[in-house]
């Protein structure tokens, strides 16, 4: 099986302060990413591999998460997920190499969100309604495939295992 963590960006200071690329997160935020990793690791979710934006607040949102990971897993910085389309998170995750087995991707909305759209199929109904309401800030979806080589997954090929917000588990975000 292969899995995919979808993770958006947690909670940043608002638009306007400084340049976008360099917009940091909140202490909200800081919190928020380091619950979702708590989350995942107590999910017996760990990534084998990272990929994220080098934009500030994802940055710190893997910073703050990462420390739930032990091994802590190595992380790219990659400037294509930076604002990135759908279609090029789609390739980003499609040129993986074969060896990983889970990925997480760090992003931005709408990106984030919109590749999690086409990928998934279908989803237990309470997980299903979750995504649907907001891809919110430091929200996470975890995707599985069939054990196919990341280069063959396809749109609406995966299984929506999980979706999670910070509300969700009583985390300020």
């Amino acid at each position: 099986m292969r899995r995919l963590i979808l993770f958006r960006h947690a909670k940043a200071v608002p638009h306007g302060e400084v340049d976008d690329y360099e917009r940091e997160l909140t202490p909200d935020g800081v919190e928020a990413a380091a619950g979702m990793g708590a989350w995942l690791e107590g999910q017996g979710i760990a990534p084998d591999l990272v990929i994220c934006s080098p934009s500030a607040r994802t940055r710190q949102s893997w910073e703050a998460a990462a420390p739930a990971f032990d091994p802590r897993p190595p992380a790219v910085f990659v400037e294509l997920v930076y604002d990135a389309d759908p279609a090029t998170l789609f390739e980003i995750v499609r040129n993986t190499d074969g060896e990983i087995q889970t990925l997480m991707l760090i992003g931005h909305n709408p990106g984030i969100e919109a590749l999690a759209s086409a990928l998934a199929e279908s989803a237990e109904p309470e997980v299903a309604e979750r995504f649907e309401k907001k891809f919110s800030t430091a929200a996470v979806a975890i995707l599985d495939f069939e054990d196919v080589p990341w280069a063959a997954i396809e749109e609406k090929s995966a299984w929506l295992y999980a979706f999670e917000t910070p509300k969700h588990l009583g985390l300020k975000d």
